[in-house]
C-alpha cells in the first residue's frame, strides 16, 4: 500500500508541476522531502536544477552545501551570483524614481482612481513616464525571481493601477497571485484568483485552446488557496464545477478531479451535490489512472465503491497538515457507510471494516457511535457479524409532492426561456 501511494503522489505532482510557475514547485518538493517520498539526495538535486532557471542563487549555494556536506560551491554557481547582483543593481536603478515616489506615503496619496490624471500628474511633477513605469515591471519580476516576493506583490499592485498594456497587466496579475500564494497571504491571494478568473473569462482569447490552457494553470493554483482557506472547500466546488471549468478538466486535466472530490467529502452541505457530479464525470473518473480503476459499469454504486478516494483506499490522498486529512478520512468514511446503507440492507461487518480502513473492533466502535449520534434505524447482530439497515420506505404521497413541485419547478424555467426567446425575436 505504501508502495502504490508513494507512486501516485510522485506522478501526480509531475502532473500538477507542468502547470505552476517554478517558485510555486518547491512547495511541492518540500513536500516530497517532509513525507520522504524520495531519498533527500534525489529532492536535493531537484532543487538544485529548479533554482538554475531562477534568480535564487544563495538559496542553490545553500542546497548544494547540505547536499555534498561542503563549504565550497561550484564557480558558476559564483558567476552567475555576481550577475544576478549586477542584474539586480541596474534594474534598481531605472526603477528607482517610481520606487521612490511609492515610498513615499504623502506622494502616493496624490495618485488617483483616474489612471489618466495618474499619469500625466507623473510626467509633470516628477518626470516619471512610460520608461520608468516599465522599468518597475522588469525590476519587480526580477526580484520574484530573486524570491523576494512581499515586496513583488507591493511593486506589482502598483504597477497595474498604472500600466495600459493589457497584456502586461494580466501579466503583473499573475505574478502577484503567485507571489501572495508563496507569501501564503490566503485572503489576498483569493481576492486576486477572484480577479484573474474575472479577466479569463470575459477577455477575448486569440484562440480557444489560450483560454482554456489559462482556465488549467489558474485551477492549478488555486488548489493552494482553497485548502489553506478557511472557505476553500466550499469554493473550489463553485469553482471547478462550472460548465467552462468542467470541459477544461476533463480535456486537459482529469487529474485535478481528486481534489474536486476531496473537497465535496469534506463539506458536508455540498455533498448532495457529489452525485451529481459523478454522473456528468463518471467516465473521467473511471479513465484517469489517479482517480480510480477503468470500470465499464457505470452504476452509480459501482462508481463510489471502486474509486479510491470513497472506497477501497481512503487513506490514498496525503495532506500537507494532519487535521485536514483526519477531517477527509472521517468524512469519506461517513460518505463510504451512508452509500453502504442506500444499497444493503445487510452489511458485512468485515468487508465493511475494511473498505472504512478500520480493524474489525475500531470499525464496530464507530459504527455504533454513529448510529447512536446520528440515531439511524440500524443495528449490529454481533454473532452474525453485521449491521443489519431496518427498512425506511419513504411515503408514497411525498414521493409525489416531491415529484409535482419538481415538475413545476421545471416548467416555470421552460416558460421564463421561451418567453425571453420570444422577447428577443420581437426586439429583432
Amino acid at each position: 500500500m505504501a508502495t502504490y501511494t508513494t507512486k501516485k503522489t510522485r506522478e501526480l505532482v509531475a502532473r500538477i508541476a507542468q502547470n505552476l510557475n517554478r517558485h510555486l514547485v518547491l512547495p511541492l518538493l518540500e513536500f516530497l522531502q517532509e513525507r520522504q517520498l524520495y531519498l533527500e539526495e534525489q529532492i536535493f538535486k531537484s532543487k538544485i536544477e529548479l533554482l538554475s532557471k531562477t534568480n535564487m542563487v544563495d538559496y542553490a549555494m545553500d542546497i548544494h552545501k547540505s547536499l555534498y556536506h561542503t563549504e565550497d560551491v561550484p564557480q558558476d554557481m559564483i558567476e552567475r551570483r555576481a550577475e544576478v547582483v549586477a542584474r539586480l543593481k541596474a534594474l534598481e536603478e531605472g526603477a528607482a524614481p517610481l520606487v521612490a515616489f511609492l515610498q513615499n506615503a504623502n506622494t502616493v496619496q496624490e495618485l488617483r482612481a483616474d489612471k489618466q490624471y495618474c499619469l500625466q500628474m507623473l510626467n509633470d511633477r516628477f518626470q516619471i513616464g512610460p520608461k520608468q513605469i516599465e522599468a518597475l515591471y522588469q525590476y519587480a519580476k526580477f526580484q520574484f525571481e530573486c524570491g523576494n516576493y512581499s515586496g513583488v506583490a507591493d511593486y506589482l499592485y502598483q504597477y497595474r493601477a498604472l500600466c495600459t498594456n493589457s497584456e502586461r497587466s494580466l501579466s503583473a496579475l499573475w505574478g502577484k497571485l503567485a507571489a501572495e500564494i508563496l507569501m501564503q497571504n490566503w485572503d489576498i491571494a483569493l481576492e486576486e484568483l477572484n480577479r484573474l478568473k474575472e479577466i479569463i473569462d470575459s477577455k477575448s482569447f486569440s484562440s480557444p485552446l489560450n483560454q482554456m490552457q489559462s482556465r488549467i494553470w489558474l485551477m492549478h493554483w488555486s488548489l493552494f488557496i482553497f485548502f489553506n482557506h478557511d472557505n476553500g472547500r466550499t469554493q473550489i466546488i463553485d469553482l471547478f464545477n462550472q460548465d467552462k471549468y468542467l470541459n477544461a478538466i476533463q480535456t486537459n486535466g482529469p487529474h485535478v478531479l481528486r481534489y474536486l472530490s476531496t473537497a465535496f467529502k469534506v463539506n458536508k452541505r455540498r455533498r448532495p451535490q457529489f452525485k451529481d457530479f459523478i454522473k456528468v464525470d463518471v467516465i473521467v473518473i473511471l479513465n484517469d489512472p489517479f482517480l480510480g480503476k477503468r470500470v465499464e459499469d457505470n452504476n452509480f454504486s459501482t462508481v463510489i465503491l471502486n474509486d479510491p478516494f470513497l472506497g477501497k483506499r481512503v487513506e490514498d490522498i496525503n495532506f500537507s497538515t494532519v487535521p485536514m486529512r483526519d477531517e477527509f478520512l472521517e468524512n469519506a468514511r461517513l460518505f463510504i457507510f451512508e452509500t453502504y446503507c442506500r444499497i444493503h440492507q445487510r452489511i458485512n461487518m468485515g468487508v465493511l471494516a475494511e473498505k472504512l480502513n478500520l480493524n474489525y473492533e475500531e470499525a464496530e466502535r464507530w459504527i455504533v457511535n454513529l448510529i447512536r449520534n446520528s440515531k439511524l434505524d440500524a443495528k449490529i447482530d454481533s454473532q452474525s457479524g453485521t449491521v443489519i439497515m431496518e427498512p425506511n420506505q419513504p411515503n408514497v404521497y411525498e414521493q409525489l409532492i416531491d415529484h409535482t413541485k419538481a415538475i413545476s419547478g421545471r416548467t416555470y424555467k421552460l416558460v421564463g426561456q421561451l418567453l425571453e426567446h420570444a422577447q428577443a425575436q420581437t426586439a429583432r
